[in-house]
C-alpha cells in the first residue's frame, strides 16, 4: 500500500525504469503489475479526476479549435441555441451530439 506522495513518486520512478527495459523477467513483469495496481489505487484516492459535464467538454473543444459560439450555430441550429446550451439553459439533444461528434472527430460518449 502506498501511503504518501514521496512513496508514490518512488514507485512511479521504479515502474518507469522497468517500462524502459527491453525485456522483463517474469518476476519484473509481476512487480510492474503490482506497482501499477498500487499507484492507480493511491492516485484514484488522492487525485480523483472529476468527470467533465457535456458543456465543459464542448467549451474545451471550442477552445482547442479556436471556435466562437457563432461557429457552432450551423451545428446546433442557431446562435441562441448555442448560447442556451453553453449557459446550461438547454441540454444537447441527440442530433446536436451527432453533429458535434462528427465535427470534432470524437465519440458521442464524451457528451454524456
Amino acid at each position: 500500500m502506498i501511503t504518501s506522495d514521496p512513496q508514490n513518486e518512488k514507485c512511479s520512478a521504479a515502474l518507469l525504469k522497468l517500462e524502459k527495459k527491453d525485456r522483463l523477467t517474469p518476476k519484473e513483469k509481476e512487480f510492474a503489475e503490482l506497482l501499477t495496481v498500487l499507484i492507480e489505487a493511491y492516485e484514484e484516492e488522492h487525485y480523483p479526476i472529476r468527470a467533465a459535464s457535456p458543456v465543459e467538454v464542448l467549451m474545451h473543444l471550442m477552445e482547442a479549435n479556436n471556435l466562437k459560439q457563432k461557429d457552432l450555430a450551423p451545428l446546433l441550429g442557431s446562435r441562441s441555441v448555442v448560447s442556451e446550451v453553453l449557459r446550461g439553459k438547454r441540454e444537447l439533444n441527440k442530433h446536436h451530439i451527432e453533429r458535434l461528434s462528427k465535427r470534432f472527430g470524437v465519440s458521442p460518449a464524451v457528451f454524456f
